[in-house]
């Protein structure tokens, strides 16, 4: 048998793309290495929530938009740098839900404490724990604390599936109206938040009169997103408003202003994508605010996700971000106004 040999090698010429084996596989080059340090430290204390809580399986994906395809449709995805379980949030996530019964008809007017501990057991299971309640024949109202996991679609369905469920199993069951209503609250209200991260780069302690001016043509604020609108679906009227916190790694400095253009560019195209709201951003030295309107079925940890992924993958697929963020919900009414 004749031996060949090897083909000698060729240099494609100008705008021409060498032809690939039917089956081969594009190999990828390994990302670049991550440090090994891991956030340790918190933002805000979160509520406590029991050690055994687990979170839902109804959340899924980890937040990296699919990259444009390839002439290689077989090339890998990179992995997100950032997934749920190498993260350490801080947050503060807190609602109101207020429903009615459907016309001409009535909640029985009062719920045993034996009812009411199995509906806070069951709502405790899935991430929803019950600050306050009030619950007569015409309406019921509860002040919730979620974890990030949870979002207000997600939140809505469970609190009224186990109302529901719990007057029909004592034999009094009441349809809902379609008008019930989910609001976010804090501590601080929406104009004061919004405000709060607007003036960021002004209320910097930066000597370099040129960084500061860098960093605020890197603001954006767009007057057409109105955090006290609601959201509205076919069944109810949400409010989800957010603050969210990106720390830079190690509390890396953007000097450059190409990486805070970056990072500010990246965060609008990610909400343009998801049909978020940003309604005030901040790219400071160190860490990034963001004043926001999320997507109803989105959690705040899956919008988190997305930013922090995104952004790094922008940046050359770094470890850009510490492993960590804040979350806390605003409104227009602050949890003091609602208890009092």
């Amino acid at each position: 048998m004749v031996s060949q040999l090897p083909h000698p090698p060729h240099t494609p010429q100008a705008g021409h793309r060498p032809a690939r084996p039917a089956g081969a596989v594009v190999s990828q080059l390994p990302h670049r290495p991550t440090h090994p340090k891991q956030a340790t430290g918190r933002l805000a204390r979160p509520e406590p929530w029991s050690a055994s809580y687990t979170a839902p399986t109804h959340i899924k994906g980890l937040g990296l938009d699919s990259r444009q395809q390839s002439s290689y449709p077989l090339t890998m995805q990179p992995t997100p740098i950032y997934q749920p379980a190498n993260l350490n949030p801080a947050y503060q996530l807190r609602f109101s839900w207020t429903g009615f019964p459907a016309r001409g008809t009535r909640f029985p007017a009062n719920v045993s404490l034996d009812e009411m501990d199995e509906l806070t057991a069951a709502w405790e299971s899935e991430g929803i724990r019950v600050l306050e309640h009030r619950w007569t024949a015409e309406q019921i109202q509860a002040t919730l604390s979620v974890v990030p996991q949870v979002s207000p679609i997600f939140l809505a369905a469970r609190v009224k599936g186990r109302l529901q469920h719990a007057m029909r199993k004592r034999g009094q069951p009441v349809a809902f109206a379609r008008n019930f209503s989910v609001r976010s609250l804090g501590d601080a209200t929406r104009e004061a938040v919004e405000n709060y991260v607007r003036r960021q780069v002004e209320r910097a302690d930066l000597v370099d009169p040129a960084y500061r001016e860098q960093l605020r043509r890197c603001m954006w604020h767009d007057r057409a997103v109105d955090l006290s609108k609601p959201s509205n679906s076919s069944s109810a009227l949400y409010w989800y408003n957010l603050h969210v916190v990106l720390i830079s790694c190690e509390r890396y400095r953007m000097g450059a202003k190409e990486t805070a253009q970056t990072v500010r560019d990246t965060c609008r195209a990610v909400a343009a994508k998801h049909e978020y709201g940003i309604s005030t951003l901040s790219v400071m030295p160190d860490h990034l605010h963001i004043a926001m309107r999320g997507n109803l079925a989105h959690s705040p940890e899956q919008i988190a996700l997305r930013l922090q992924n995104n952004t790094a993958w922008k940046l050359g697929q770094v470890k850009f971000w510490e492993h960590n963020y804040y979350a806390g919900t605003f409104g227009e009414y602050t949890m003091h106004a609602v208890r009092s």
